[in-house]
């Protein structure tokens, strides 16, 4: 029932199946979602089967729900990030941050971008 599930939190899930593409965690009786392979880790995976296995139970964090499908979206190395602490405190951190910047941190780039041109401009000059 994905209802029972909201995206960004964390929740424990056993591994059911193990494909080329991704893992299927079962959440609970009725309901399970994809880990996608990109999903496993920071990093290449070759072989999800080199990071778990079915039985397997892991921390998952709900990436999407698909409201016409009811199809789950999870990520495993979202989940191990932070823990199992169902995002809260992600959630927060990030919230924080967005109040702090600064409206001109775009300008600042802006700018750079000019002097970077310019320089570049000059070195082309400079080798012809």
């Amino acid at each position: 029932m994905p209802e029972n599930y909201k995206i960004g939190k964390v929740y424990k899930g056993k591994v059911t199946g193990i494909q080329t593409y991704g893992a299927f965690i079962s959440l609970d009786q009725q309901t399970q979602g994809l880990v996608h392979i990109s999903e496993i880790i920071n990093g290449y995976v070759r072989d999800i089967r080199d990071y778990i296995s079915i039985g397997q139970t892991v921390n998952v964090r709900v990436l999407s729900i698909d409201e016409m499908t009811g199809k789950i979206s999870l990520s495993l190395k979202s989940a191990n990030d932070v823990g199992l602490d169902n995002g809260e405190n992600n959630m927060k951190h990030t919230a924080r941050l967005l109040r702090e910047l600064k409206p001109d941190g775009f300008e600042t780039l802006r700018r750079k971008l000019k002097e970077w041109i310019s320089l570049e401009m000059k070195n082309e000059n400079m080798t012809k």
